[in-house]
Order: C-alpha cells, then structure tokens, then sequence
C-alpha cells in the first residue's frame, strides 16, 4: 500500500518557499546550464537579478 507523501511535505511554513531555476550561459564554452535553488519567496527577485 502506498504512503500519502503529500501530508509528510506539507510542514509549517512550508508554503513561503519556492523553487527557481535560472539559466545561465558559461563564458568559456558558451553552452547553458541551469541553476536550481529553493528560496523564500521574497528572495526570488534577488536571485533572478544577480
């Protein structure tokens, strides 16, 4: 039987937090990568512009 991994996740404060992923391009090889960060939400403004 499965478990509900849902109700585990779901903590207090939880729901301030969001994930940002943000493309950046490398300057030696010109290829892009991705870079993935769990902020608050007031934070990602900030980190989108930096």
């Amino acid at each position: 039987m499965a478990k509900k991994v849902v109700a585990s996740v779901q903590k207090k404060g939880a729901k301030d937090y969001t994930k940002v992923i943000k493309m950046v391009k490398s300057e030696k090889s010109g290829a892009y990568t991705f870079r993935e960060e769990v902020l608050q939400k007031d934070k990602v403004n900030d980190f989108l512009k930096s």
